[in-house]
This record gives C-alpha cells, sequence and structure tokens, in this order.
C-alpha cells in the first residue's frame, strides 16, 4: 500500500487568500502527481498537492513545487515573430505568421513532396496536441516524419517493449513498487529525477523494510547511496551485466520453466547468447566485484517478487534496447510478469511522452497501431474516413535521420514543438547547420536557443491555461484543467493546429474538414473510439471520470472500467500478427522485419525473448581522448532550462554547468576544487568549473546537460556523440571519449611577490593558489618561480533534496 499519511506540499505567493484551487497534475516528470493550481486575479500564484491522489499523496518534488513561476515570467513570448530580410525576428500578427507557415507548407509538397515536412514536438504537451498532430501530420500532410524529443528521452523503453511483448506500455505499475519484495532501478536516478517516487521507495522501506534495493549506475548518485546492494559497472557494460545474470540464473536452474514453455518463444537462441557470460567474464567487462554479482544473482534468483525501472541511464547507452530487452528476458524466465509486485518498468523521463508515444504523435500510429501492417493502415482509413492509399506507411524515422534528411535538402519545413534541439541534441553544431538550411518554425513560451534558427516564432499557452490530458510512465491518464486565460494573444497549441489544419482546408474523402472537433474533450472523445480494441483502449474514461479517481491506468475496455493496475495478468501478450504494434527489427541494423518474417517467429500470444548479444560502444576512450564521458540531469532543473531556470530559487540552486571529476583523477592532474577545466571531444569542448569528489569513477567525467546557452561554452551536448541505438534510434548520450585539461596561465615571482599578493592580484584565495601549485606552505616561494594560475574559480555547490531522510 502506498503512503502511510498524505502531506500537502505547497509554494504560493499571494497578497492575500488564494481564490480558487484548480484541479491538475504536474507538468515536470514522467510521476505524474496530482496538485491544484493556486488562483488569484487571474493570475497563478502557486501550487499545492492533491492529497488524494494515489500517486504522491500532496507530495511534490522541488522542479514541480517551482514551475509556475515559468507562467509570470517578464521574457513571456506574446506575439508572433518572422525573420525579415534582415536576419531579425520581427512582431506579426496570427494571421501573418500562420497564412507564411501554411504558404511554406503547401511550396515544400509541391517542390519536394509529402515527406518533406516534418513536426518534431514535445513530451511536456497533451494527448489531445499528440492526436492531432499525428492526425493533421499523416491524414493531412501525409508525411511519416513525426518525431519528438521522446526519442532523446525514452524511445528505448517503446521499443525494448515492442520487441518482447509486440506492444508499448509497461507491464508494471507503481503499485506494484509498493508490494514488490525486490526492486531494481537500473540508469536511473529517482532521488533526482523522480523524487515523489523515490519518497513512496522510501516511505515503505522505512516502515517495512522492503523493498531489498539494487541500484545500477557508474556513478555514486544519491540513489545509490541508498541502496542495499550499488553495482557500479563501467560505462557501455549493461549488457554483459544481464547476460552474466541470465546465464547464471539459468545455471542455477532458479527459472519458471513452465512458464517459459507456456508462454514464451525463442528460449534456445535467447539462451545461447548468453553462454559465453561466465561470472568471471561478467566481473571483468563490468568491473563489478564477483562477489556482488553472485548477491545480486542470489537476490534475484531467490525473491518472490520483481520489479526493474530503467531511465536515461540505460536508454541513452550503448546497446541500449538490447539491455532493456536483457531485463524483459530476465522477468519471463523468472515468470515475474502480471503478478502482484512484478515486472519491467521501463519509465518515461516526461510528463507525457508516454502519451505521445499512445496517441500516434512520434513513429506509429494512433492507439499502438503498426505502420506496415495493412489491416491497422485499412483501420485507420475507416476511422478518419479516407482512402488507404494516402495515409504514409513503413519504419519511422527518428530525429537523427531528419536532420541528415534537413542535410540532403530533402525538407522544406521543420515544425519545432515545445522543444529545444539546439541544446538537448547530441552534436549540436551539426544540429545547428543543419537547421539553418531550411524553413524552421518553433512554437514556444520563450524565445530558446533554437530561436536563433527559427524563420517564424509562435508563442504559446503554458501549463494551467490550457485543458487536456496527459499520460505517466505507468499508463495513468491524468486531466489537467485549465485555471487561467493565456496571456493576451498567445494561443495553445492545440488551438494553433487547428488553425494550420483550417488554413491548409485538409478533408476528408467526404470532403468534409478532415478535424471535426473544436475542443480538447471532444478531440478527446475521438481519441477513445480510435484506442477501441487496441492495448490501450480508453472506452472507460471521460474527463469527470479522470478527475473523480485522480487519473486511471490504461486499458479501461469498458464503460464501467476503472482501469488496469499491471499488463499482462493472463500472459497474454500482443504477438498474434495483426495485434502487433511492430514486426520487430534486427537487433544489430535495426531493420525492420517484414511480415513474413515476424510470423516465422511463432509467437501468436506468447512474449519473445530475444537473444542479447553484446558489441562494445561505438566510441570508446583513446591516447588522444582517454577519458568516458556521461551526461545527465540535476535535481534542480529540468531539460534545458526553459521553465526551471526561470524560477528564483532553482536557479540559485544550480547556476552553473560544471564537470563532476573522481578525485584520483584531479590529484593526478593537479585540478583543484572550482578551478575552470576544458573538457574536449573530438566534437567540441567545453570550459566549466570541477566538481571534485567520489560520485564518478576514476576515468569517467559526468557534465549535466541542462546548461546550452550559446554564449558560453558549457553545453554537454558540444561533445556528444550522433550515434543512435539501431532499434529505436535514440542518441547514446552516456558514452563519449574525451580528455580533461587545466586552463592556467603562468606568473613569474619577483622579489617582492608573495603567495598572498599573487593570489589577490588574481582574484584566488592564499590557499586555491596553495593547492594549484602544490605548496604545502606559503612561506616557499622563490624569486623566478614560475607560478601556476587556474583561469578563474568558482564555487558551485548543489545542494542536495532529499526528504525521504526526515521522517516521512
Amino acid at each position: 500500500m502506498a503512503w502511510e499519511k498524505e502531506r500537502i506540499d505547497q509554494n504560493i505567493y499571494s497578497q492575500g487568500e488564494v481564490e480558487e484551487w484548480v484541479y491538475s497534475t504536474c507538468n515536470i516528470c514522467s510521476i505524474g502527481c496530482g496538485c491544484y493550481i493556486g488562483v488569484k486575479d487571474d493570475q497563478i500564484v502557486g501550487i499545492k498537492g492533491n492529497g488524494d491522489h494515489p500517486i504522491n499523496r500532496g507530495r511534490l518534488g522541488p522542479k514541480g513545487e517551482n514551475q509556475w513561476h515559468a507562467n509570470n515570467a517578464p521574457d513571456r513570448l506574446l506575439t508572433p515573430m518572422i525573420r525579415d530580410d534582415k536576419g531579425e525576428l520581427q512582431a506579426a500578427s496570427w494571421d501573418e505568421a500562420m497564412s507564411l507557415i501554411a504558404r511554406k507548407a503547401k511550396e515544400s509538397i509541391e517542390e519536394k513532396g509529402n515527406n518533406s515536412i516534418s513536426i518534431y514536438s514535445t513530451g511536456q504537451g497533451f494527448l489531445e496536441d499528440y492526436y492531432t498532430t499525428a492526425k493533421i501530420g499523416r491524414a493531412g500532410l501525409r508525411t511519416h516524419l513525426l518525431d519528438a524529443n521522446t526519442r532523446l528521452c525514452t524511445a528505448t523503453t517503446e521499443f525494448c517493449l515492442l520487441q518482447s511483448f509486440g506492444a508499448d506500455g509497461a507491464p508494471a505499475s507503481f503499485d506494484d513498487v509498493d508490494e514488490t519484495d525486490t526492486l531494481i532501478l537500473f540508469g536511473h536516478n529517482p532521488a533526482e529525477t523522480g523524487t515523489v517516487f523515490f519518497e513512496r521507495v522510501m516511505d515503505r522501506k522505512k516502515r517495512t523494510g522492503k523493498p531489498y534495493l539494487i541500484v545500477i549506475d557508474p556513478r555514486e548518485t544519491l540513489t545509490a547511496k541508498e541502496a542495499d546492494l550499488h553495482l557500479q559497472l563501467k560505462p557501455a557494460s549493461n549488457v554483459p551485466l544481464f547476460n552474466g545474470i541470465i546465464r547464471q540464473l539459468i545455471k542455477n536452474d532458479q527459472i519458471d520453466k513452465e512458464f517459459v514453455e507456456k508462454y514464451t518463444v525463442g528460449y534456445e537462441k535467447m539462451k545461447s547468447s548468453v553462454e559465453e557470460w561466465t561470472v568471471e567474464k561478467t566481473a571483468e567487462a563490468t568491473g563489478i566485484s564477483e562477489s556482488d554479482i553472485l548477491t545480486a544473482i542470489d537476490v534475484i534468483g531467490e525473491t518472490s517478487s520483481l520489479v526493474t525501472t530503467t531511465l536515461q541511464g540505460v536508454f541513452q547507452s550503448a546497446e541500449a534496447t538490447t539491455a532493456c530487452v536483457a531485463i524483459n528476458n530476465m522477468h519471463l524466465i523468472r515468470g515475474l510478469i502480471g503478478k502482484p509486485g512484478s515486472g519491467p518498468l521501463h519509465m518515461a523521463g516526461q510528463p507525457s511522452s508516454s502519451a505521445n508515444r499512445t496517441a500516434g504523435g512520434v513513429g506509429t500510429y494512433p492507439a499502438h497501431r503498426n505502420p506496415m501492417n495493412p489491416l491497422h493502415i485499412q483501420q485507420m482509413a475507416e476511422l478518419w474516413n479516407l482512402n488507404e492509399e494516402d495515409l504514409p506507411t513503413g519504419p519511422e524515422k527518428g530525429i537523427e535521420d531528419i536532420i541528415g534528411l534537413i542535410e540532403e535538402d530533402k525538407i522544406g519545413l521543420f515544425w519545432n514543438i515545445g522543444t529545444n534541439p539546439l541544446v538537448s541534441l547530441p552534436n549540436r553544431k551539426r544540429v545547428q547547420k543543419a537547421l539553418s538550411k531550411t524553413f524552421v518554425v518553433v512554437q514556444d513560451p520563450f524565445l530558446t536557443e533554437t530561436s536563433s534558427v527559427a524563420d517564424v516564432m509562435l508563442p504559446v499557452a503554458m501549463w494551467g491555461e490550457k485543458e487536456g490530458t496527459m499520460e505517466n510512465a505507468d499508463r495513468t491518464i491524468n486531466l489537467l484543467r485549465k485555471a487561467v486565460e493565456p496571456p493576451n494573444n498567445v494561443k495553445s497549441d492545440f488551438d494553433i493546429l487547428l488553425d494550420f489544419a483550417k488554413r491548409m482546408e485538409f478533408k476528408d474523402r467526404n470532403g468534409d474538414p478532415l478535424i471535426q472537433y473544436s475542443t480538447t474533450e471532444e478531440c478527446f472523445e475521438e481519441f477513445k473510439k480510435v484506442s477501441k480494441g487496441r492495448p490501450c483502449d480508453m472506452t472507460g474514461m471521460t474527463y469527470e471520470k479522470l478527475q473523480k479517481l485522480n487519473g486511471m491506468r490504461w486499458p479501461a475496455p469498458t464503460e464501467d472500467s476503472e482501469g488496469t493496475t499491471r499488463l499482462y495478468s493472463d500472459f497474454k501478450f500482443h504477438t498474434k500478427v495483426d495485434d502487433a504494434q511492430t514486426y520487430g527489427k534486427d537487433q544489430f541494423t535495426g531493420r525492420a522485419f517484414t511480415r513474413e518474417e515476424f510470423e516465422d517467429i511463432g509467437a501468436e500470444g506468447k512474449a519473445i525473448l530475444h537473444p542479447t548479444v553484446h558489441l562494445p560502444a561505438y566510441e570508446q576512450p583513446t591516447d588522444e581522448y582517454p577519458m568516458w564521458l556521461t551526461t545527465g540531469r540535476l535535481v534542480w532543473h529540468w531539460h534545458t532550462r526553459t521553465k526551471t531556470g526561470r524560477s528564483p530559487m532553482l536557479h540559485m540552486a544550480a547556476q552553473h554547468g560544471y564537470v563532476e571529476v573522481n578525485r584520483k583523477d584531479a590529484e593526478h592532474l593537479n585540478i583543484i576544487e572550482g578551478e575552470v577545466v576544458r573538457v574536449t571531444s573530438p566534437r567540441g569542448e567545453i570550459e566549466v568549473p570541477a566538481r571534485i569528489g567520489d560520485a564518478v569513477q576514476e576515468g569517467l567525467l559526468f557534465v549535466p546537460f541542462h546548461f546550452g546557452n550559446l554564449d558560453k561554452k558549457e553545453s554537454a551536448n558540444e561533445m556528444t556523440v550522433d550515434y543512435v541505438d539501431p532499434l529505436s534510434k535514440q542518441p547514446t548520450f552516456k558514452q563519449a571519449a574525451c580528455r580533461l585539461e587545466k586552463i592556467r596561465k603562468t606568473h613569474e615571482a619577483d622579489s617582492e611577490d608573495t603567495i598572498e599578493s599573487i593570489a589577490r592580484q588574481y582574484g584566488l584565495s592564499r590557499n586555491e593558489l596553495l593547492a594549484a601549485n602544490r605548496k604545502p606552505s606559503p612561506y616557499e616561494l622563490q624569486m623566478g618561480e614560475k607560478i601556476e594560475i587556474p583561469l578563474s574559480v568558482i564555487n558551485t555547490p548543489i545542494p542536495a533534496y532529499m526528504p525521504y531522510r526526515k521522517s516521512l
């Protein structure tokens, strides 16, 4: 049972009492915390947790508590803007901006074809926005180039689920975390990225001693510090670790043979793929001791229930989908899926990225339909009243594919909605150059780094200023009510899309308007019909019911349904050929399988155990770049800080980028705490302060990716590789080769110099100068001695956020 008691967190600024509390859901991470938005004088003045919501019982994380500040930021974009002949963005009317976009779209289709328009959206929008994007994109523009920054965040969630189970949707839920005896957090640092979820785990652990907590991460994160067992593996060794675990479970006869026989296919090929991974070889490849590996195997082999979560630490690593498939394999051979307290819970990073996948705003068609299955295309044609041949088909294209098409001059219009790719995409110099070649629309509440390449800017409503639904990581559909009107002359994403469809005069086969709804609730009712009979069936949901029940998990296939806690309780999987969302892909090449190849697997409703053969990372340390680089998030910021950077408290908590360095590496290179250093990869470099400690292993550097100002040299994605996982097409942000260097000048001491005077001259403390020159005493200075002077020293304290250590 979740949460012994409620705790109402709130953050309010109001002169006098709040006039109204409006029902909503947090719009930051993927946990889906229920909340109320405080309104006074038609303005958002705060937030408080919803004590009745089962996800959080009133709790909010620091980012969630402070998200409303962005709504009131003085630099909100309040008018459309069009880039003029001099290259400057100038204010324009909505009619001017939308007419230009429609004209450019028509020109692109005429000159380059339908697949010359790409819509790249966000994981922070609403299901209704995504479904409308899917309908406009595929049925109106007839383009297959729909993607979102979900591709950077949790695309691997979707594709590992497709490979193993035939359809998207996390099998386990947060309720299973409340029941499980054993919880594995793999590449998942919820103490910083999903604080309320981690409080929930620690609340139960404090009361009951359960679950036994295994954390798998190359960094000693705040989450890892609370683990019963921390497996601190080397970068790019995820697959070797799980192959070793699975091999030993089989050797120990700790598998559910009856479950494997009745409900899976592919066991022998899977078993053969892990045969070489002895405990000794696994320890050598991962850097984890044999004793710790054996402890993990004992726990996994003996536990009666198991939940495994994953997040960007896995999804953005080498062999991302293969590693997550190995996790699915582990659950299947143990028979620990579809049962209370058991199943893989591959997470989402953003509040509604799962809804984007469900609604078809990215790679597949709405409601988990296969774009390569003629039957599914026929269904969509009937639902949308179109001819089948008018709908684009074939494998999806990810954002890295789309950047390549732009470079080849095949894209005439790139529409960017609610994301900031000039900070978030890897190898951003390449991205900036590519986007400068095409017509770019940017739809955002603020001018961002990506605005520098925008031809049109569209100001949009934010959280609290519009109505719709989101889907969190465990399939819960939550409702967000509108609390206030957006600023004057600002429109919602949904209304902008409807306006575009009207201007483009999209029609169905009867000549009627393609889009026939005008409100988000009407849109949701249409999507319910589209979802009927599919894995994500939402027939039993309504806006009113979602608010009354504080969210519902799909499927909810009947009018009286209240949702489904976990998937596959009947051990029937979506792997029949005309049920499956995909025919699967080749592990090594990412080539999409044909219908015939999928039929040859013979799953027919059984889960698929795939081989998980290990391949080394694309890029590894060399003599020139001898260290590993990894990136990640901080508890105080969200993505590219477009919203959190406008909260005074969050900005003050973490103002600068930095690099995390192991103290032994710092000692070897003679780097001192806070010293600005240079980190260089084959693609670019940054200059940021060093934070020295033991959180990272020797030879590994960690850089938070939130900081990407074009005028500063602190963007992690100046350095990251643009290799992608062959199956999910998710970029490999977590492993790149780099080197770390001091940036110093030299001061030659004269007869009047002292350590104190030199330190004052360069704005350093005496102790900093002594440490930089490895001098034990200030009295050892010699005339003519060359003293090294750090470029600068910046104090970068990052306060910890650990409420789970308090009395809960």
